[in-house]
C-alpha cells in the first residue's frame, strides 16, 4: 500500500516527462515596495527601533516632532477595553500583536536581545484565568463531541482580557513611556504639552531616543496606546496546526499544549480562536506598520505594512495561486508523491489543499532593496489576509454580498492511488449546518477524477433495494463493534475513470474508493463531514477515527438511491459553447448546489470572463497553459498540470491557451451561481 510506484509510472501515462508542479508559487510585490523586507533578528530589530525613533514606518503613519505616530483605522478596537486616557506621546511603545500559533515567547526573547527596552509587557498577564476563558469558550466547543462545535460570532479579543489586569498594565506602560522620554531628554513629561516639548527636543538636539516599551502577545493592540509602532506577527493556520500536533502552542488564553489531543486544539481554533483573531486582524490591518513572518523560525522576516497592503491590492488584479500543502492520511496514496514531486518521508499523501485560502499561505516575492538586510526574499502570510483585505475585487460584489469575507470555493486533492477507500460519509444539509453549527451553508461538493486505476469506483447513494432502517442499523452495529458494514449490500457504486465528474449534493451518501485521484470541488464550510463507516481501520495516531452515525442519519436524503445517482449525479455533461480550437461543457454542479462548473477542451486560445465573480480553475489535461489578458492588464501567467489557480472577479476578460501551440489541454472552472 505504501511502496512507491516505479519511477514516472503515473507521469508517463499522463503524457508528462517530469513533474512541473510548482509547490511554492508567489505573488510579486510591486517594485515601489520591493525593498521593504528585512531578514534576520538584527535587521528586524533595527528597523523597528528606527520606526519608534521617528523613521517612516508605513504609508499610514506620520512623523511629528521626531516621533512616529500611527493613526489606526480601527481605534474602536483598541479602545473597547481602554478606560485610561493616554496623554503621553507614547512613541516609545512597540506593540507586537500575535496571531494564535505564533511562538510569542520566542519572538519576545529575540527582540529583547536586540532592542534597548525599558519595559516588557506580556499580554498573557492581562488575560482572564484559563478557567474563566475555558468557561467562556465552552458554548462553542460542542461538549464531549470530538469534532464539532459552533462557530463563534459574538466574542471579541477584548473579552479575553481581565479588565483590572489590563488597566494595571496600561498604567505601567503610560508611566514607563513618560519616564523613558524624561530620561532621554531631562525634561519632565507630566502633561501633554510637556511631552510634546520633550519630543521636539529629541528631534532638534539629536539626543538619544528613549528606551522602548515592548507589548507582545495576542491583544497587544488593545493594551498599547493608540500611538505606537504596531507589528503584526502573523501565522498561516496550517503552520499553527503543525505546531499543535508537535505540542508547541496553546489555544488562545488557555494552557493546554500537550494536555489535550491536537484534534481538540484544532477544533477550538476552528470554532473560536481564529474567529476572534480574524475579527481583530480585519479591523486593524490597515494600521499595521509592519508584518512579522516567523513561519520558519530560523529565518524571520519583517515587511512594511504598506508593502503588505500593496501586495494584496496587486494580487487581485491578476491570476494567482496560493501555496499548497500536503498531508498523509490512513487511506492515502502515492500519485501525488510522484506527480507533485513530494518528499519520500511520509508513508503516503492523502490530501493536498491547493485552494483553501482559510488555511493556505500566500507567498510574497520581494525583489530586494540592494542591501544585505533587504535582499530578495519570500515572505509567507495567510492567504486569508487577501480575503479580509480585498473581498470585493477578489470575490465580486454578488459573492461578497452573499458570503461576506469568506472564500466559498474549495479545490483539494484526495489521493487513493495504491491507497484505501475514503470513509463512507455524508454532509449535513444547509438547514442542519445553520441550526447546529452556526454556519449558513454546507459542504456541497463533487469529485472530478484526474486519474484512476482500471478497477476504481466511487460510492454514491444507496442501493435501490436498500431499506433505510436496515442501512442505519448496519452502520450502528459496525460503530459499536458488531459486524463490519456490508457496503456491497447497501452502498451504490459506479466505475470511475479519468475525467469523470461525480456530483455530491449535501445529504448524499458517498466516498471515493481506492485507486482514484480526485480533484474535490466543493463549498468551503470547514470540517462538516459526518463519517459513517471507516472500514474498521485506525487513524495515523493508532486510534479509531470519530464516526458520526447519529448525526449522519438525520441528514441522509433517502431518495438519492442508485437510480437517482445514475440519472442526476454521474457525468451530467453537456456542451454549451464552442469556437475555433475549443469546446465548453457544463459538468455541474447539482441544482441544489451553488457552484457551477465548466470544462474547456482546447488546442487554441479560449476566451473567458469572470462574470463579476471569482473563478477557480485547475489544468486537468496538458503539461502547461498560459493565462493572458486581452488588454495586457497583467503579465502572462503560466499554469502547469494539476495546478489550481484563482482569477479574481476584478480581472474580467482573460484567455487561456496551450503553452505549446496545438497541444490538447483542458481546464475545469468553478464559480458561484449568482443568477439563473
Amino acid at each position: 500500500m505504501t511502496t512507491p510506484m516505479t519511477t514516472h509510472s503515473y507521469l508517463a501515462r499522463l503524457g508528462l516527462r517530469t513533474s512541473n508542479y510548482d509547490k511554492t508559487p508567489a505573488v510579486a510585490v510591486p517594485a515601489t515596495h520591493a525593498g521593504e523586507c528585512w531578514s534576520g533578528w538584527d535587521a528586524i530589530a533595527a528597523r523597528i527601533a528606527a520606526a519608534a525613533a521617528g523613521a517612516s514606518a508605513a504609508a499610514d503613519t506620520t512623523t511629528t516632532a521626531g516621533i512616529t505616530v500611527t493613526a489606526p483605522t480601527a481605534a474602536s478596537a483598541s479602545q473597547k477595553c481602554n478606560p485610561i486616557g493616554y496623554t503621553a506621546a507614547a512613541a516609545s511603545v512597540v506593540a507586537v500583536e500575535c496571531y494564535p500559533g505564533v511562538h510569542a515567547d520566542a519572538v519576545r526573547d529575540a527582540l529583547v536581545a536586540c532592542l534597548s527596552l525599558a519595559l516588557v509587557i506580556n499580554t498573557a498577564d492581562a488575560m482572564k484565568s484559563p478557567a474563566e476563558i475555558d468557561a467562556m469558550a465552552a458554548p462553542f466547543l460542542g461538549g464531549d463531541d470530538p469534532v464539532f462545535g459552533r462557530l463563534c460570532t459574538s466574542l471579541e479579543m477584548a473579552d479575553f482580557l481581565d479588565r483590572k489586569k489590563a488597566d494595571a498594565l496600561r498604567a505601567r506602560i503610560a508611566a514607563a513611556s513618560a519616564a523613558a522620554i524624561t530620561a532621554a531628554t531631562g525634561t519632565a513629561a507630566a502633561s501633554t504639552a510637556a511631552t510634546s516639548t520633550a519630543a521636539t527636543t529629541i528631534a532638534a538636539t539629536g539626543a538619544a531616543a528613549p528606551a522602548l516599551i515592548l507589548v507582545i502577545g495576542p491583544a497587544a493592540t488593545l493594551l498599547a496606546p493608540p500611538r505606537r509602532v504596531l507589528v503584526y506577527a502573523d501565522m498561516p493556520r496550517w503552520e499553527g496546526q503543525l505546531r499543535q500536533r508537535r505540542g508547541e502552542v496553546d489555544n488562545l488564553g488557555a494552557r493546554n499544549r500537550g494536555l489535550i489531543k491536537p484534534s481538540l486544539q484544532y477544533k477550538r481554533s476552528l470554532f473560536l480562536d481564529w474567529r476572534v483573531a480574524d475579527r481583530l486582524k480585519r479591523d486593524t490591518m490597515d494600521a499595521w506598520d509592519f508584518l512579522l513572518d516567523t513561519t520558519a523560525p530560523a529565518t524571520p522576516k519583517l515587511i512594511s505594512g504598506a508593502a503588505h497592503l500593496a501586495a494584496l491590492r496587486h494580487a487581485v488584479t491578476r491570476p494567482f495561486r496560493v501555496a499548497p500543502f500536503f498531508d498523509p492520511g490512513p487511506w492515502g496514496g502515492q500519485w501525488m508523491r510522484e506527480v507533485c514531486a513530494l518528499p519520500d518521508g511520509p508513508k503516503n499523501y492523502a490530501w493536498c489543499f491547493d485552494c483553501v485560502p482559510e488555511e493556505n499561505s500566500l507567498l510574497l516575492e520581494f525583489a530586494g532593496g540592494g542591501t544585505a538586510a533587504t535582499a530578495a526574499a519570500r515572505v509567507e502570510i495567510p492567504a486569508m489576509n487577501l480575503v479580509l483585505s480585498q473581498p470585493r475585487p477578489l470575490l465580486g460584489e454578488a459573492v461578497y454580498g452573499r458570503f461576506g469575507r469568506e472564500f466559498p470555493i474549495r479545490f483539494d486533492f484526495l489521493d487513493t492511488m495504491r491507497g484505501g477507500n475514503l470513509s463512507f460519509q455524508v454532509h449535513p444539509l444547509s438547514e442542519y449546518a445553520r441550526e447546529q453549527f452556526g454556519i449558513p451553508y454546507t459542504q456541497d461538493e463533487s469529485y472530478y477524477i484526474l486519474d484512476a486505476e482500471p478497477d476504481a469506483v466511487v460510492y454514491l447513494g444507496h442501493r435501490d433495494n436498500a431499506e433505510p432502517a436496515a442501512l442505519v442499523a448496519a452502520l450502528e452495529a459496525a460503530q459499536t463493534g458488531g459486524a463490519p458494514f456490508d457496503d456491497a449490500r447497501f452502498a451504490a457504486r459506479f466505475p470511475a475513470k479519468k475525467h469523470d465528474h461525480f456530483l455530491i449534493p449535501a445529504g448524499t451518501l458517498h466516498c471515493s474508493g481506492a485507486g482514484s485521484m480526485v480533484l474535490e470541488i466543493s463549498a468551503t464550510p470547514y470540517i462538516f463531514t459526518f463519517k459513517l463507516w471507516d472500514w474498521a481501520r485506525l487513524g495515523l495516531d493508532g486510534l479509531p477515527r470519530p464516526v458520526n452515525v447519529e448525526r449522519g442519519k438525520r441528514v441522509i436524503q433517502w431518495h438519492r438511491d442508485e437510480t437517482y445517482a445514475r440519472t442526476h449525479l454521474v457525468n451530467q455533461v453537456r456542451e454549451v459553447a464552442r469556437g475555433k480550437g475549443w469546446v465548453e461543457e457544463r459538468t455541474g454542479l447539482h441544482e441544489a448546489e451553488f457552484i457551477e462548473t465548466r470544462r474547456h477542451w482546447f488546442t487554441a486560445p479560449v476566451p473567458h470572463h469572470t462574470g463579476g465573480g471569482v473563478n477557480v480553475l485547475n489544468l486537468v489535461e496538458g503539461a502547461e497553459a498560459i493565462v493572458e489578458s486581452p488588454a495586457r492588464a497583467f503579465e502572462p501567467f503560466a499554469v502547469h498540470y494539476a495546478e489550481t489557480f484563482i482569477v479574481p472577479a476584478a480581472v474580467g476578460d482573460y484567455t487561456i491557451r496551450p503553452a505549446t501551440p496545438g497541444a490538447r489541454c483542458a481546464t475545469i472552472k468553478a464559480f458561484v451561481r449568482t443568477r439563473a
